[in-house]
């Protein structure tokens, strides 16, 4: 691609992102944009806010010294605010932060003209610092709807794209032969730091999940005491589960005997017992897949799973291929409102069998969230780096409300395992 094409993607894409961002934020009142709907997220305000900042940071600021503003600077820092302190800072309000985002754009367009996209400046080279400022505001249009989701009062829903309807799986677990393949990626144009550098892993034979744990699989570990026994759990866990009185996944509740409801945006609907369960912590995965006589895959046996094509003997980008991603091939880009039901999705299957690796909900794995050997911090250590250690764990694949160009097979997400409010679900390995 020319550098002048390269150009008209990134403005393209740019565009499209803004014309999301302000589409989910339309519908909200000034009152819903300030208020804090849960104490772990932030005002939907603050989160539009910074990614004006973030845009202004990465493409005025670093590229051009353009002169920053001290206080909009300090105050949609996330590393410097908790999500407990923002709704007491001195936020734009809509008025303000349109025309901020507005001032940012334009500017960051006019350098956009001036730059040298084949500049050795690894910033610059082939666009990374347009993506990685693409892909921040994508990921938190993911944040706006967690928040959404958590929001009381008046229901959130514009109207959904309809799904395609799931017909089941074939197979419970699927095969997937063991040996080497490459884990991550050494991609500069889009992928984040700790998806770097490949290298090998060498994993034994194991079988996975042919689809997440659905509804109605969970319902029966629900029903077999699967919360009252201790034995099921992480010690952790179990402590997490007696002091919050935990009894199911979040937003369930039930109007009869096993009758199960669930609240999507402030509606109330039945649960879905053919669909992924949704907003379940790594604690309840990780005493379900105990309770199932399995476990919860490692994050090297996940991306084997989505990535191996063991006929090519090489990775794949998503879990179909390396085509983009299409409305036939995994529940992604919000626009639904909500999971598919397993099985809809057969132009999505991995080389290894696995349906809806990609999309529907993030999956829960067993691991850590560590660098891999040779990591390099790039280009601000608060992204990653800041966050390794045994206190997250990884999740892996996106879900519904990832926009499609937030999410590849070497993707990593994280959280801590007690996090619920996440679009969050799991399958298991053996």
């Amino acid at each position: 691609m020319s550098e002048r094409s390269e150009k008209g993607r990134i403005v393209r894409d740019l565009t499209e992102a803004r014309e999301r961002t302000r589409w989910l934020l339309e519908p909200l009142s000034d009152e819903d944009l300030k208020a804090q709907h849960d104490p772990i997220m932030s005002p939907i305000i603050w989160d539009f806010g910074h990614i004006g900042n973030f845009e202004d940071l990465w493409l005025v600021q670093k590229l051009a010294g353009g002169s920053p503003d001290p206080e909009l600077n300090d105050i949609y820092d996330a590393s410097k605010h908790s999500r407990s302190e923002r709704p007491s800072l001195r936020l734009l309000d809509r008025e303000g932060a349109e025309r901020y985002l507005g001032e940012v754009r334009r500017t960051a367009l006019e350098i956009l003209e001036r730059v040298d996209l084949s500049s050795e400046d690894p910033l610059l080279r082939d666009g990374f610092v347009y993506n990685m400022v693409l892909q921040h505001e994508y990921q938190h249009n993911e944040t706006i709807l967690q928040t959404l989701q958590l929001k009381k009062g008046e229901g959130y829903r514009p109207e959904g794209q309809k799904l395609p309807e799931g017909g089941g799986v074939s197979e419970e677990m699927v095969r997937v032969p063991g040996g080497p393949f490459v884990m991550g990626t050494d991609d500069r144009r889009w992928a984040y730091d700790n998806e770097r550098p490949a290298h090998e892993v060498n994993l034994p034979d194991f079988r996975i999940d042919a689809a997440p744990v659905t509804n109605g699989a969970y319902m029966r570990f629900m029903e077999d005491g699967g919360y009252e026994r201790p034995e099921l759990w992480d010690a952790a866990g179990w402590e997490w589960v007696r002091e919050e009185g935990i009894s199911a996944p979040k937003h369930w509740y039930q109007r009869e005997p096993h009758d199960w409801w669930t609240v999507r945006f402030g509606f109330h609907e039945p649960v879905d017992p053919l669909a992924p369960v949704v907003h379940v912590s790594w604690y309840e995965a990780d005493a379900y897949a105990r309770w199932a006589g399995k476990r919860l895959p490692t994050e090297a046996e996940w991306e084997k799973a989505a990535s191996w094509d063991p006929e090519r003997e090489s990775g794949r980008l998503y879990s179909w291929g390396d085509e983009p991603w299409s409305p036939e091939r995994a529940n992604l880009d919000q626009l639904a409102f909500r999971t598919a039901r397993v099985g809809a999705y057969p132009g999505g299957v991995s080389a290894c069998g696995c349906h809806q690796l990609i999309g529907d909900v993030w999956e829960w794995t067993a691991s850590d969230f560590e660098p891999y050997p040779g990591f390099e911090a790039f280009p601000y250590r608060q992204y990653s780096e800041v966050f390794f250690g045994d206190r997250y764990k990884v999740l892996r694949g996106g879900s519904w409300a990832t926009r499609p160009g937030a999410i590849r097979n070497t993707f990593r997400n994280w959280d801590f395992p007690i996090r619920r409010q996440i679009f969050a679900g799991f399958r298991c390995a053996e």
